[in-house]
């Protein structure tokens, strides 16, 4: 079966930098879409950043991380990662790493059929 699990999360102040990973099994990584989405208390879920699959990969990021976070993948590690700089107090929120069997990449949660338990990232000021 489908596993992922993320790990990287922790507290840090604003400004600071943290990344992410996401070891995956069960799939086919290299051509399935990937993506981190956050969860902050008593807000929805909502995409982070993802990428679609194959060798030239489509990327979408939430405007609020553009410029400051990446998203990338190493295919021979079956790992994800998400590169996160310039932290703010906002980006503080359970990072869920996500996976679906096909290369394209909805913006929606509900689209995705793998989820791993998820790394707290909690930023201070």
């Amino acid at each position: 079966q489908v596993q992922l699990v993320e790990s990287g999360g922790g507290s840090v102040q604003a400004g600071g930098s943290l990344r992410l990973s996401c070891s995956a099994s069960g799939l086919t990584f290299r051509s399935a879409c990937m993506g981190w989405f956050r969860q902050a208390p008593g807000k929805e879920r909502e995409r982070v950043a993802t990428m679609t699959g194959y060798i030239i990969s489509d990327y979408d990021y939430a405007d609020s991380v553009k410029g400051r976070f990446t998203i990338s993948r190493d295919s021979a590690k079956n790992t994800l990662y998400l590169q996160m700089t310039s932290l703010q107090p906002e980006d503080t929120a359970m990072y869920y790493c996500a996976a679906r069997g096909t290369s394209y990449c909805p913006g929606l949660p509900g689209a995705y059929n793998y989820w791993g338990q998820g790394t707290q990232v909690t930023v201070s000021s």
